[in-house]
């Protein structure tokens, strides 16, 4: 069976798309469903720091229980959407976190890690 997607979308920040995610999450994980969520860029200073999720492409010929990567960060909402939906938080869920520091610049959190190189970009002389 191939999955079915529902869409949560609003005009403003502080709409509310994020309460009647999780909302939405919770109902359908209680319906049986498995449900992830996700988006694909978010913008908060508020994160949560989650496990790393093994993967077969990414782990192969590494010895069971050996170090590298320890999960990272994703936003708060994506977390406790997670929750909700009874899933595991994983970095994948929110993989482009974008964290303001000052007016012009913001850190760039790539599948849960600081990506220093583009946080250092100019992003305001791009176009």
């Amino acid at each position: 069976m191939s999955a079915r997607c529902v869409m949560v979308l609003g005009t403003t920040s502080g709409a509310g798309k994020s309460w009647v995610t999780t909302a939405l999450c919770r109902y359908y994980a209680d319906q049986g469903l498995k449900v992830a969520p996700f988006k694909a860029q978010n913008m908060s200073n508020n994160a949560r720091v989650v496990a790393c999720t093994p993967s077969p492409s990414r782990d192969a010929g590494r010895p069971a229980g050996a170090g590298g990567d320890a999960g990272g960060e994703i936003g708060s909402a994506q977390y406790f959407q997670a929750l909700a939906a009874r899933a595991v938080p994983d970095v994948r869920m929110n993989p482009l976190l974008l964290k303001p520091e000052r007016d012009t610049h913001s850190q760039v959190i790539l599948m849960g890690q600081v990506d220093e190189a583009l946080s250092r970009m100019d992003w305001r002389g791009q176009r």
